[in-house]
Order: structure tokens, then sequence, then C-alpha cells
């Protein structure tokens, strides 16, 4: 039996409705954002569209105003050209400042890409090769066993046995190392915790040292796991470079691409501009976090680290969309950025988060099967996102970059942050 719904009742719910649209368009502004355009034949400006344009804004308004993050900002490009940049909500509730388009972020893993780059940087010039055993810049690396079993004998000893061959800088790079993390649950697990490279002090050299103490949970190449071997790939970077690593980033990378307001997080009494760190208390609601979980402002990490802009993040991406070249300047050969946008491994990648249709290039992820990936892309997009909810996406078919970032550091109480990955969805329908 169809529900009879009275006047009473509808008036009520398109008031609400429209006091929540008014709401979330009042929270949300479109920013004009002057970049470059990637390719020299892109000349004119074509539109994300109205409806995708209005719906992002109310989706990402609403989300704000909700406080299922407290703000905001995303910059998208089609064929090589700004379309759309829209910020919402605050860069720091507390003392009333609106997100803006020029809004500094932590990126956490987005920083793993630009190492990638790096590495393949050094590649192109002659002075790393993918095969090149990390034992040749890191000695440490030439003792290094795996373990046979995540459980500790009676003596407080793993079984191990000795590598089958050298780790190599294209281990590191496709996450192949052997190499985890500190979130598994066994002796081996907690051994690894111990040796969290964000953890203790010393510099990038130092920590990777200490890291590398610790059994590999698998012989080099064998398995795709999320770990530290970004971090790992930096310092082989600063040392085959003979330069530290973040001046290595700034000379290669930032400085050629205009990426004017990218760096490693600076000390505190110079983070001016950089968003408010946020998560969920127990009764849900947004609460300031004054110490961000992997703030590393005296060292410079591989896998996390940096400080940038939805701009300048775009510039990044967008010399990655051209084939490595962008605004007249060339990080690295087209035939290099197709070597790290292939998905060299299809399966395994993520999956212990439930997630499915990824693969895996150099320091990026590659969609290997739209149908079952979670988000909406296609077949050979690459993204890479970040532990403070930040994404980035390059749809080659659709010829869409994208750059969603939140600041929002995840709890127990904190929900998975839907608007920030959902939001590419706005892109992919204005194409």
């Amino acid at each position: 039996m169809a529900r009879r719904i009275t006047t009473g009742v509808v008036w009520p719910r398109l008031l609400l409705g429209a006091l929540c649209f008014s709401l979330a368009l009042g929270c949300t502004r479109s920013e004009t954002l002057e970049l470059p355009p990637a390719g020299a034949e892109q000349t004119e400006m074509k539109p994300l569209g109205s409806i995708a344009e209005a719906s992002l804004k109310v989706f990402l308004g609403m989300s704000a105003w909700l406080e299922l993050q407290s703000g905001y900002v995303a910059a998208f490009a089609r064929d090589g050209v700004v379309v759309s940049a829209v910020s919402a909500g605050y860069a720091d509730r507390e003392a009333g400042l609106p997100m803006r388009i020029d809004t500094r972020f932590r990126l956490a893993s987005m920083t793993k890409p630009v190492t990638a780059v790096a590495a393949m940087i050094l590649i192109e010039q002659g002075r790393l090769q993918l095969e090149a055993p990390v034992a040749e810049f890191i000695p440490q690396a030439a003792d290094l066993r795996v373990a046979t079993s995540k459980d500790l004998r009676p003596d407080g000893t793993f079984p191990t046995e000795p590598l089958r061959r050298p780790l190599t800088v294209r281990d590191l790079l496709m996450f192949q190392s052997g190499i985890g993390a500190k979130d598994e649950d066994s002796d081996l697990g907690r051994v690894w915790a111990s040796n969290d490279i964000y953890a203790g002090s010393g510099s990038l050299g130092d920590r990777v040292v200490r890291l590398l103490s610790a059994p590999l949970y698998e012989q080099p190449g064998e398995r795709w796991r999320y770990g530290w071997s970004a971090d790992v790939l930096a310092r082989v970077v600063e040392v085959a470079a003979n330069k530290p690593f973040d001046e290595f980033l700034r000379d290669q990378i930032f400085l050629p691409l205009g990426m004017e307001h990218t760096s490693f997080l600076p000390p505190t009494d110079r983070r001016e501009g950089i968003a408010a760190m946020y998560t969920q208390n127990a009764d849900g609601e947004l609460e300031l976090v004054p110490m961000p979980a992997s703030d590393a402002p005296f060292w410079t990490p591989g896998g996390s680290g940096l400080v940038s802009t939805a701009g300048d993040y775009l510039r990044f991406a967008l010399m990655l969309w051209n084939d490595g070249a962008y605004d007249g300047t060339r990080i690295l050969s087209a035939s290099t950025v197709r070597e790290m946008t292939t998905a060299h491994i299809t399966e395994g990648v993520l999956v212990e988060e439930g997630i499915d249709g990824l693969g895996w290039g150099y320091g990026l992820a590659v969609v290997v099967d739209a149908d079952a990936s979670p988000m909406i892309d296609e077949d050979g997009d690459f993204f890479w996102s970040g532990y403070y909810a930040t994404t980035f996406f390059v749809s080659p078919k659709k010829g869409v970059v994208g750059v969603v970032l939140a600041q929002n550091q995840p709890s127990e109480h904190s929900p998975i942050p839907y608007p920030v990955f959902l939001a590419q969805s706005f892109a992919y329908f204005g194409s």
C-alpha cells in the first residue's frame, strides 16, 4: 500500500532541504586557479559543466556543513586545462579561517608518487638503475634476512633465511621489497612497529638503518606489501644523487614545475597557511589534533611528510598526464611515465582493505578492473591517496586530472572519507 504524504509533512521537508542547500552553497566557494595548460596545443578552457559544477559545490558544501570533515579543496583539469577549483568549510575552525584554494595541506602518502618520480629522474640521468642492489647505497641492506615464520622462537628470535637475490630499486618502487609497516598483529609485526620509521629521532639515513634491522616479511619480488618501501627509496635517492632528499626534490621537481608552495613540513613557528588537522571524538564530533601522527619537521621521509596546495599538486599530476612535461619543462620522458603508470602488478594491491580492481606501477596504483574497483574510474586510471583524506587521480581515457584535499586524521570514530573520493565522480560526469 502506498504511503500517503500530507502537506504538513512535505513543507517542513522542503524547507529543511532548501535550508541545507543554501547552507551548503554558502559554505562553498568557487575560486580561480590560474595554471598554465599542460600541453602547448591547449588554448581554450572547456568548462566542467554547470550541472557537474553545481553538484560538486553542493556536495562538498553539505559535507563540510555536516562536519564530515572540517573542509575541502578540490581542483580539476580536463585536457590539460583547469576547469574547476572549489573550496568548502574551514581550514581552521577555531580561528574561523575558511578553506581557500591556496591553503596548504599535509599530504601524507601522496608524497610516495613524488619519491617515485625522483628515483626515475636519477634512472634517466644514469645515476641509478632499476636492478641496482639497494646495498650499493645502503650497506646494511646486504645483511638482510627474511623471516620464515611470523612467530618468535622460545629464545626470542625469528627463524630466518638469507635473501635469494639482492633487494633492488625496482622492488622498492613496486612495493615488493618485503619491507612492512607497524599495523600487522603478529610477533613480526610488533618488531616492525618497534622500528617505526616515524618514531624516535635521527636523519632519514639513521632511521632507515634502524628499520632494516628487522627481518623482511617475505623474499623481495614475492608480493605487494604496503609499508615503508618509499622511505628506503628516498634514502637511495639522496645517496645516489649525493644531495639531501629535500634539496633534490626542490631542485629537480618543485622548482622546475613551479610548485612554490610545496616542501617538507616546516618547524612549528613557520606553519602559517597550513590547514589545521582534525579527527572525530567518541561523539562523532570534530576535534583538533595538535600533533598529527606522521609529522616529520626535522627529517625527510619518502613515504610522507610533504605539504602542498591543490594547485601545486595539480601541476605535478598534469606533468604525469602530459607524458612527463609541464609548462615547457620536461621532468621525465614519455616512455618513463608509461613505465611508471603501467600495472606491473595486477593483483593483491590493497586487498587487505577489501579493495579490488587495482594494480601497481612504480609508486602509483593503476586501475586494472574498473568494474571491480570501488571508485568511479576507468581501466588505466592511476592515482594515490593520503592518510589524512587527500587524493589525486589521472584518467588518460577521460583526459581528467583531479586533486581533492581534506585534513582529517582517522580515529576509531572516524567515517571513511567518502566525500574526498566521490568528488572525482563530478569531474567524470562533467567530461
